[in-house]
């Protein structure tokens, strides 16, 4: 079995074989995204109630004989957490880093539970493997752009790169273009930040944040999302812009106890929300009850 052709002078991917394989050989830093630890529990409860894992893992053989983690990484976590020695994997050679990058970011595409973030990092990843692997399908420029007479606007991603990933993953042409030009216009430091965020980032939030030309400015605002100093970008925009013209913005302290509160439980594990709630079951009960009641 073969993968994608990549030249006249350069060596096809090849399955050599699907087999066990151990698990701790296995290299899988430099991913595009970390594991979600919800994503990981749930695999362990699946493979815990039916025996077995639906799917092998993905890895790559290189010339030294080491294995790098290409698609898979939940399953692989999952394998570690709950001490297995070995793991079932498809193991690859004649691998090429564009090639590796692009099966990571298919098989999380299609079969991933993504939020905005992680799917507009993606997509604009995707791009960027995909114009190296078919230079064909760049992105005109100039004279070219205006002979195919384009939108200098909405040439985020190439007419035929957009559709062909929007009937891949069942998608608008239009929304693979947004989230490309999000993705895009994020550096790795703040898709880090913004991971930390005590509310989830919006497609809208992503948006908000490409249209801001000014690298401080955008660093300002991915600060006040993941800081949970704002409810959205544009909020965060907003109240930057009020500081810079010297207007104080005023503060609803619940509201800024409410994020704090937020941030931390966000970030705080299944077994501690637990005993929290536990400790706290009187004033949440008399609090539920409020709710009921319609009191403030």
């Amino acid at each position: 079995m073969t993968g994608r052709k990549q030249g006249p002078d350069v060596k096809q991917p090849t399955l050599m074989q699907q087999s066990s394989v151990k698990v701790a050989e296995i290299d899988a830093r430099h991913r595009l995204r970390p594991v979600s630890e919800a994503g990981v529990q749930s695999l362990i409860a699946s493979v815990t109630e039916t025996g077995v894992m639906k799917d092998a893992i993905h890895v790559r053989r290189k010339k030294d004989g080491s294995l790098v983690l290409i698609a898979g990484a939940h399953r692989l976590e999952m394998a570690r957490q709950l001490g297995w020695e070995e793991i079932e994997a498809k193991v690859w050679t004649d691998v090429t880093d564009d090639w590796s990058r692009l099966m990571e970011i298919d098989d999380n595409l299609a079969g991933a539970e993504m939020n905005a973030l992680d799917t507009a990092v993606f997509l604009a990843t995707r791009k960027e493997v995909y114009e190296r692997l078919h230079p064909e399908a760049k992105a005109k420029t100039g004279a070219a752009l205006a002979a195919a007479r384009w939108n200098a606007a909405d040439t985020m991603s190439v007419a035929s790169f957009a559709a062909a990933t929007a009937e891949k993953f069942g998608l608008t042409d239009r929304h693979v273009r947004r989230m490309i030009s999000a993705g895009s216009s994020l550096h790795p430091d703040q898709v880090r930040a913004l991971r930390q965020a005590p509310k989830p980032i919006t497609l809208k939030d992503l948006t908000e944040i490409a249209k801001i030309t000014q690298p401080t400015d955008r660093y300002a605002v991915v600060d006040r999302l993941a800081a949970g100093r704002a409810k959205s970008a544009a909020d965060a925009l907003r109240s930057l812009r009020a500081e810079a013209a010297g207007d104080a913005p005023v503060k609803d302290p619940v509201e800024e106890q409410f994020l704090a509160l937020m941030k931390v439980w966000t970030r705080t594990g299944a077994a501690a929300r637990r005993r929290l709630v536990a400790a706290a079951e009187d004033d949440v009960r008399a609090i539920l009850a409020d709710l009921d009641r319609g009191d403030a």
